[in-house]
């Protein structure tokens, strides 16, 4: 079962394969791995004790951050994986990041925000396109139309508390027309935008 793995210069971590969203473009629609790292369908939730027994396997020098993703939405699992990066920042000293929805106040029904203060220094959100009705035809989420306004809510909330917010967008897969617009609801919400490479 694998529960990190490498991409890049980072040490990925995959806690859970829940998700609230069934997104057209999602690569575990189309394969079982990532970068030869083996099956990301696990067997189980690991346990927090059993996630950080993991890294006793790796050669943490090698890293230079440590990054909540894989074939799920981290934050389906949010303070389990808050208490593991609480314990990669105190034990290796390196940064940390969490790649999600942008879903967690929906999925938790509260203001996640302020718990991300000191564990979490980047979150990166796929934010997908800068159109509330084309966001719940691409991702299919379980919330409704609405996720899209909550989503936005949650990245401008979040900067408050960590170092560094980022929404994302692949390229080619919107027009440039939608990525000005893009650029602008990031403006707009003191949030960096980032196009990233189609995988």
């Amino acid at each position: 079962m694998v529960i990190l793995y490498e991409v890049h210069n980072g040490l990925y971590v995959n806690m859970t394969n829940k998700c609230p969203c069934r997104c057209t473009f999602c690569l575990r629609n189309k394969k079982n791995e990532m970068n030869g790292s083996g099956s990301l369908w696990l067997e189980h939730e690991p346990t927090v004790d059993e996630v950080v027994k993991e890294f006793e396997k790796f050669d943490m020098s090698k890293y230079q951050e440590v990054v909540f993703c894989g074939f799920g939405e981290p934050t389906e699992r949010l303070y389990d994986v808050l208490d593991v990066a609480e314990f990669v920042k105190n034990t290796y000293s390196l940064p940390t990041r969490i790649n999600t929805n942008g879903l967690s106040d929906l999925i938790w029904n509260k203001n996640t925000a302020p718990d991300y203060s000191g564990k979490i220094d980047v979150v990166s959100i796929s934010l997908n396109t800068p159109n509330k009705a084309r966001y719940y035809e691409l991702t299919r989420n379980k919330f409704g139309v609405e996720a899209f306004d909550a989503m936005l809510k949650f990245a401008e909330n979040v900067s408050k508390y960590v170092k560094k917010t980022v929404l994302t967008t692949v390229s080619t897969i919107i027009t440039t027309e939608e990525e000005k617009a893009c650029a602008a609801i990031c403006k707009r919400l003191g949030v960096t935008y980032r196009i990233r490479p189609l995988e």
